[in-house]
């Protein structure tokens, strides 16, 4: 395979789960509705989750999910979808050009399938998050700093670039947009003994530019109305505030030495196995293999000491961790401990279709028995043992792991277009169709809704507000000519309630009933 057609061959891959999917009600839905309330109040700086001020993120991915409205009408996942994929290809694409000195055709080839393929990275490439374009943009400056570094590249154009591409990384996401840079470049530059030589990267050209960014972005937050109170909440509550005492996703300073595990998954064992023998082997000499090392050991310090964790937060690492093994990779043969790593993956894959048959006849996981999925696992299984031929047989680490990345593509692809069937487990727009359609069809007004995590995010869909009630309410008929959207798992868990719901004509739309009061 020419790595040159990589991009689109990926693209095409996960084409049907960006255009079928469902939105999330978790961060997904919340986006939409915050983009549709600043669409309506003329916001541009500052955002309101329903009239509560939202200073969490910075505005620019909003402004992407503004502009795919404005443009086509409607919120289209495709085209959110692309903002996230996009900047993964792009991070893959400068990753790849970074090395391709140091690095085979072979291994560089397997470096783009596995960054493309490692669980959370991909997993972020698919859903509407700022994080993959803000690792995109910190993967742009730290390599922007490495050409300066190196003399490479036009000098003026790089001490633009440098703080452009930070204060984009800050302006997609937060603080972290610049810390990773800021503490990576200057350890860098303290253990190979260039410290004195920090003011050339950060002088006063690139706090220019930094502060002329912030300058805009706070002056036009202060020019909105509540602006002062919403440039405290995004300066204080929600930076000092996440890093030093977290009111959400505490966790403790272990949290990432687990999580990468999972998060580097299926390659974890192989990346970090490589990384730790060549440390212990002494083979970490260069200054792209050192560099690399920084970036990983500073982001992963640094978060650990914050407060708030959640894995997503140490996405800007995976690159550095799939390159950093790739350069180490030429100092390594076949043996059995390497194939080992490789082994546990394959064995899974292997077990993808069993494992798929399982679970479609359990209850609770039904909704995955659908026949795309069966083909998909079928595809998993067969690269799987494909792989473990590749792994023993020809003792060829490159074919197993491309065949392993391949193989998962084939099955997101194929599975792909059976995601509509499994949207009313995903998400709420099905249960939103039909109710108002029965809305229209029973010719009664409002929404109303039990045990729905989120359900205030469904006016994207309803272009209305909904109303929490209780279950009291309910049996009492408090909101008859109402439209209820209640959980399955709330009325199997309540005698009376399953019997009201089934004295009614109802409808099951995934996990959710819904039905006229």
């Amino acid at each position: 395979m020419k790595s040159k057609f990589l991009p689109f061959l990926l693209l095409l891959a996960v084409l049907p789960v960006l255009i079928f999917r469902d939105y999330t009600p978790s961060n997904e839905l919340r986006y939409l509705s915050i983009v549709d309330e600043a669409l309506r109040n003329g916001d541009i700086f500052t955002f309101t989750n329903h009239g509560i001020q939202y200073a969490d993120k910075p505005p620019l991915y909003f402004w992407i999910l503004m502009l795919g409205k404005w443009l086509l009408g409607n919120h289209a996942m495709w085209f959110a979808s692309l903002f996230s994929f996009i900047p993964a290809l792009v991070i893959m694409l400068v990753m790849d050009r970074w090395v391709e000195r140091e690095v085979s055709v072979a291994n560089r080839l397997s470096a783009q399938l596995m960054l493309m393929s490692c669980g959370l990275f991909l997993g972020l490439a698919v859903v509407l998050r700022m994080d993959m374009l803000m690792c995109m943009f910190i993967v742009l400056a730290l390599r922007t700093f490495y050409q300066m570094l190196k003399g490479q590249g036009s000098k003026n154009w790089n001490q633009f670039l440098f703080p452009f591409y930070i204060f984009m990384a800050v302006f997609s996401k937060g603080p972290v947009g610049i810390l990773v840079p800021l503490v990576s470049t200057f350890i860098f530059l303290l253990i190979t003994g260039r410290v004195k030589t920090f003011g050339r990267y950060w002088g006063w050209k690139t706090f220019a530019v930094l502060l002329l960014g912030c300058f805009i972005w706070f002056g036009g937050v202060c020019w909105e109305e509540g602006g002062l109170t919403y440039l405290h909440d995004l300066l204080f509550r929600q930076t000092v505030g996440r890093a030093v005492n977290a009111f959400d996703h505490s966790a403790p300073f272990y949290y990432y030495f687990i999580s990468v595990w999972y998060s580097l998954a299926p390659w974890a064992l192989f990346l970090v196995g490589i990384i730790i023998a060549g440390a212990c082997r002494r083979l970490i000499r260069s200054d792209m293999e050192r560099f690399f090392m920084v970036i990983i050991l500073t982001t992963l310090l640094m978060l650990s000491c914050f407060s708030g964790k959640l894995a997503v937060y140490l996405a800007p690492t995976f690159p550095f961790f799939v390159y950093l093994a790739v350069l180490l990779l030429s100092h390594f043969r076949w043996n059995q401990w390497l194939a080992l790593t490789l082994l546990l993956p394959a064995v899974v894959f292997v077990a993808g279709l069993p494992a798929l048959i399982v679970l479609g006849r359990m209850p609770g996981t039904e909704f995955l028995g659908q026949k795309l999925f069966y083909v998909a696992g079928g595809i998993l299984t067969v690269s799987g043992g494909t792989a473990l031929y590749f792994l023993y047989r020809k003792k060829s680490l490159n074919k197993t792991i491309n065949v392993l990345a391949l193989g998962l593509f084939c099955a997101v692809f194929v599975g792909g277009w059976d995601v509509p069937a499994i949207n009313g487990e995903l998400g709420y727009s099905e249960l939103c169709r039909k109710a108002v359609e029965l809305s229209k069809e029973k010719n009664v007004s409002g929404y109303c809704v039990l045990n729905v995590r989120r359900s205030e995010n469904m006016d994207v869909y309803l272009h209305e507000r909904v109303k929490e009630v209780t279950e009291e309410e309910v049996l009492d008929n408090k909101y008859q000519n109402t439209i209820l959207m209640i959980s399955n798992k709330k009325i199997r868990s309540n005698k009376k309630l399953e019997e009201f719901v089934n004295g009614k004509e109802h409808y099951v739309i995934g996990r959710f009933s819904v039905m006229v009061l």
